[in-house]
C-alpha cells in the first residue's frame, strides 16, 4: 500500500493526486487523503512567488506532522505577465528522499477577472459571480468555465502532477 497525503480537502485537489499515484503504480493500492494543511500565503496568491511558496508550505506542514510515502500539494493563483493575465497552479510531490516542483500551464484571464482578483476576491467567488454557478472552485473550476469543459480544474492537477513524478519514477536519470 502507498499512503499519499494531499495538503487540502477539496475533492479536486484529491481526486488528481490519486488518480496520478493509480496511473503510476496500478499494482499498488493506493490510500489517499486529504488534510488541512496551511499554504501560508493569502487565499488568492498572486504572482508566482506566493503561489509557489503556498504549495511548498502545504507540503512543509505534512511532512512535519503526518507520516506517508508521498505528500501532494496544489496551489492555484494568477498573474499579470507581459502577455497578459493568467491562472495557474505549482504543485510540490515529495518523500522522504526527495521534493519536486511541477507546473501547470497557464490559462489566460479576462482583465475583469484579474482586476478582481487584485482586489482581494478569490478566482473562485469571481468564476461564480461572473458564470452564476455555485462552488466551482470544487468542480471544474475557472479552467472548466472558460474552456466549455474541454479541460477542467483536475484535469490541469493531472497533467502538472503527472509530469512532476518523472523524478521519482526515473531515479538514476535525476540524481545528479
Amino acid at each position: 500500500m502507498i499512503r499519499v497525503l494531499v495538503g487540502s480537502k477539496n475533492p479536486v485537489k484529491i481526486n488528481a493526486a490519486k488518480t496520478i499515484f493509480e496511473r503510476y503504480f496500478p499494482t499498488s493500492e493506493i490510500q489517499c487523503e486529504g488534510l488541512h494543511a496551511p499554504s501560508g500565503v493569502a487565499d488568492q496568491p498572486l504572482g508566482e512567488a506566493d503561489t509557489l511558496a503556498g504549495a511548498k508550505n502545504r507540503v512543509s506542514y505534512l511532512k512535519a506532522n503526518h507520516f506517508a510515502d508521498y505528500y501532494c500539494a496544489m496551489e492555484g493563483g494568477a498573474a499579470k505577465f507581459d502577455y497578459g493575465a493568467a491562472t495557474f497552479a505549482f504543485v510540490v510531490i515529495a518523500n522522504h528522499e526527495q521534493s519536486i516542483v511541477g507546473r501547470s500551464c497557464n490559462l489566460p484571464l479576462p482583465n475583469k477577472i484579474y482586476d478582481a482578483l487584485e482586489q482581494g476576491e478569490e478566482l473562485g467567488n469571481v468564476m461564480d459571480r461572473v458564470f452564476n454557478t455555485t462552488n466551482i472552485k470544487q468542480k471544474g473550476g475557472a479552467i472548466g468555465l472558460l474552456t466549455n469543459n474541454l479541460a477542467t480544474r483536475e484535469s490541469s492537477y493531472t497533467q502538472a502532477l503527472t509530469l512532476a513524478m518523472a523524478p521519482f519514477i526515473h531515479q538514476e536519470l535525476y540524481k545528479s
